[in-house]
């Protein structure tokens, strides 16, 4: 009982530096579609061409992410934590300097790759500092992701509303504080790399049958989760009047939504399981998000917060699915579920801004509410996965008798 009392403000402390950690860098994927209604008004884009910045940031992201994530898996690369922080937040900090379209691309692509580097192998360090927290400790992990999306909408208006795209240099002020963030827990990691507990793996076959199902749900979840992103303070505006602070409410609904749905997702999860919980949750989201697009009025804020509850319950969850489908290669599974969650989406933005440019942009999104329901469907047929601990007492049981 001693041992482990003196082992618990060590690992909560480490869990609350990268859930603080998280938010730093998960500011840099919301703060792309934060910026959307100012390179509207201040360099006239249209939808396609916005819808061309958030692939910019997504498309290098969603292609980089597996790899740093098979990358981690042969070699635990820690010291990617700080680096790919500064990295997304220097991104974002040159995304508003010049006119320059090109410019614009490659500097949000710039920051998807700083976000691609970080999620696999911040992954693989929660799972190995939240040993013994069930759930729980990758939820709070994804809360402070969570909250970073929700903060963006609100220290983009601050920042770029009250000077203009000029001033977006002092976004880069998170990722300095999330680069310092890191440092303990990298002391700590070198602490338990040379006390011999450190490992993440478990016993097991690989299950990619299943790995690949919940991939595709991740994916649909994904498509739905960026294309909102992208252009509900827009489409807030149209149907509510207001100017941008209309839209900038609808964001952070949207994504403040998400920091209780983590939570909740991880405390259900522990009752009824992972995939049940998943399953309902998808099937809330796609009447929330059909009611997104037809309720009028600001019960519109409703069906918002109603999606986000929706779509976030199963993110944290998909994540810990995914490494125990591929027990093998956490880094990997990681990568996948935790950075295609938001980055693939964005490889439909230009579909949806250019059938808004040539229809309207409540049209556009209307295939958005069946993206829950095809994730759902994966669900159905997805098996629970052996808590990690149970397998290896069953395991042990097997080898006794």
């Amino acid at each position: 009982m001693a041992t482990r009392t003196t082992k618990r403000p060590s690992q909560k402390s480490s869990i609350a530096l990268l859930s603080v950690g998280h938010s730093c860098v998960d500011v840099y994927q919301g703060a792309v579609a934060a910026l959307v209604p100012f390179l509207v008004a201040e360099r006239g884009y249209g939808y396609a061409a916005v819808s061309g910045v958030v692939l910019a940031a997504s498309l290098l992201s969603s292609v980089a992410q597996p790899l740093f994530g098979a990358l981690t898996d042969r070699w635990p690369l820690p010291w990617l934590l700080p680096v790919s922080t500064l990295l997304g937040g220097v991104g974002i900090a040159l995304s508003g300097l010049g006119d320059s379209y090109g410019l614009t691309l490659v500097s949000v692509a710039l920051s998807g790759v700083g976000v691609a580097a970080y999620h696999p192998e911040s992954a693989r360090v929660v799972r190995a500092v939240a040993q013994g927290a069930g759930h729980r400790g990758m939820a709070w992990f994804s809360l402070g992701g969570n909250l970073g999306f929700a903060a963006a909408p609100l220290l983009v208006a601050a920042v770029v509303g009250l000077g203009g795209l000029r001033l977006t240099p002092l976004l880069v002020l998170p990722a300095l504080a999330g680069a310092a963030l890191c440092l303990p827990v990298l002391r700590e990691l070198a602490r338990r790399r040379a006390a011999g507990s450190t490992a993440v793996g478990r016993a097991g076959r690989d299950d990619r049958a299943s790995f690949v199902k919940l991939s595709l749900a991740v994916v649909c979840r994904s498509i739905v989760f960026t294309g909102l992103s992208t252009f509900l303070s827009l489409f807030a505006t149209q149907r509510l009047g207001g100017g941008t602070a209309t839209g900038t409410a609808a964001l952070v609904v949207l994504y403040a939504g998400g920091a209780v749905g983590s939570l909740l997702g991880g405390a259900l999860a522990e009752r009824w399981g992972r995939v049940a919980v998943a399953r309902l949750s998808y099937l809330v989201a796609a009447v929330a998000v059909a009611g997104v697009l037809v309720v009028p009025g600001p019960a519109l804020y409703v069906c918002v917060a109603l999606t986000s509850a929706g779509l976030y319950v199963p993110f944290s969850l998909q994540v810990t699915l995914g490494q125990d489908y591929l027990p093998s290669r956490i880094g990997t599974a990681s990568g996948i579920t935790l950075g295609l969650t938001v980055s693939v989406g964005g490889l439909a933005s230009p579909l949806i801004g250019g059938l808004a440019d040539a229809t309207s942009l409540r049209t556009a999104l209307l295939p958005l509410a069946a993206m829950p329901l095809l994730s759902w469907a994966l669900f159905r047929s997805l098996p629970e996965p052996a808590a990690p601990g149970a397998e290896r007492e069953t395991e042990a049981l097997t080898a006794r008798a």
